[in-house]
């Protein structure tokens, strides 16, 4: 693989990725924060708005770890590695049953890798080196997503590396699987509860993590530690819930936002 062609993976890769970036989170933003912030202000999880300097950082650092991450690519799907990977581009080599089954197995893989590298996070030592920029967000907004130190970038990188070598996995999948993970990212660290208070009782609604949940998590630092659903948490005694946050709820008169 020589110098152009790793720089051409490279700038199509991080391309992709702010475009991932900017379109998903820049969109949420655009809706929640300005267009229907006055209509879905009772959505609101803290009243008060995010600062400047916050969504500053929050880019910023999201800039670095698009980077970090396209690295990582890199050293999975060269020539080199990649045919020592479990990655193939035939759907019909293990049919489509296979294939959406995969997708579902990437989610409770991740899932499980999440929670137990977020807890290893909050150890004292690995905290202070390398999640302490990530919680600079207590009032998280979407451009959040991706702040992480470079060093917490590289662990969440690395479950690439996991998925690859783990199971077989289509292009198709990993795709799915890297835009879903990113968009249910953008969800946690949106600042609005979409999820209603209906849903969030059902039998399902009562696994998944929320925005409210991981908006906790970001104010006070500890619990809540999973990502996409929240058996992990209560598994271990570490779900926190959602009852110590000063919550508008999803009914009522909007809060009293400042600027």
């Amino acid at each position: 693989m020589d110098w152009i062609k790793i720089a051409s993976f490279l700038g199509g890769v991080l391309a992709a990725m702010l475009i991932r970036y900017f379109g998903i989170a820049g969109a949420a933003w655009a809706i929640f924060y300005k267009w229907k912030r006055a209509k879905w202000a009772p959505r609101k999880i803290q009243a008060r708005w995010p600062k400047p300097t916050d969504i500053q950082r929050e880019i910023l650092y999201s800039l670095l770890t698009s980077g970090i991450f396209a690295l990582v690519a890199l050293t999975v799907f060269n020539p080199v590695v990649r045919p020592h990977t479990q990655l193939y581009s035939d759907p019909l080599q293990f049919g489509w049953g296979y294939l959406i089954l995969s997708f579902f197995a990437t989610i409770l893989i991740h899932d499980a890798y999440f929670y137990w590298m977020h807890r290893l996070l909050h150890t004292k030592r690995m905290f202070k080196v390398a999640h302490l920029i990530h919680h600079k967000s207590t009032n998280p907004t979407p451009f959040a997503a991706l702040a992480f130190h470079p060093i917490e970038a590289v662990f969440e990188a690395a479950i690439i590396y996991i998925l690859a070598f783990a199971i077989p996995l289509h292009g198709i999948v990993l795709v799915a699987f890297l835009l879903f993970m990113f968009i249910y990212n953008v969800y946690g660290h949106l600042g609005w509860e979409i999820y209603s208070n209906r849903f969030r009782s059902t039998w399902i609604g009562r696994w998944l993590n929320t925005s409210t949940a991981h908006n906790a998590h970001h104010q006070f630092f500890k619990g809540n530690y999973g990502l996409y659903f929240l058996w992990w948490d209560k598994w271990m005694g570490t779900y926190e819930g959602e009852k110590s946050l000063p919550l508008q709820g999803l009914s009522g008169p909007p809060p009293k936002m400042k600027r």
